[in-house]
């Protein structure tokens, strides 16, 4: 059964994001991807026919979209890739987003070491 992901990157990991997601293409491809504004465009970029569905920038609402994603239990699984050396104007947003990660259960990888654990798991594979 498809898995829905939520991907995320702040203006310096849009790159590293990219080069993560087109190493990971056929682990991927089955899922459905939610990702915010520009994140999303990175994503359909580098092609390979993946289920991608753009919400609003973060800042413009977007990493509120996900967190109501979370809340109703729409998500299985986030990749964030956040800039830790660069302020964010909606920090707030993102910490929430963070917070209902941790409060729903739901994996969460910051960087990519992590998501490639999440991408490595049996239950990625097996879906939900």
């Amino acid at each position: 059964m498809p898995l829905s992901i939520a991907m995320v990157a702040h203006d310096a990991m849009k790159e590293p994001l990219k080069k993560w997601a087109t190493e990971h293409l056929d682990a991927l491809r089955p899922h459905e991807i939610f990702a915010t504004g520009t994140t999303s465009k990175v994503i359909r970029s580098i092609g390979g026919e993946l289920n991608i569905t753009a919400l609003k920038s973060g800042a413009l609402g977007g990493d509120l979209q996900l967190g109501a994603m979370i809340c109703e239990g729409k998500l299985d699984a986030m990749i964030f890739l956040q800039d830790p050396m660069t302020a964010q104007p909606h920090d707030v947003d993102v910490k929430a987003l963070i917070r209902m990660s941790t409060l729903y259960n739901l994996p969460l990888a910051c960087n990519t070491a992590t998501a490639d654990l999440i991408v490595a798991s049996r239950l990625f594979s097996d879906g939900r």
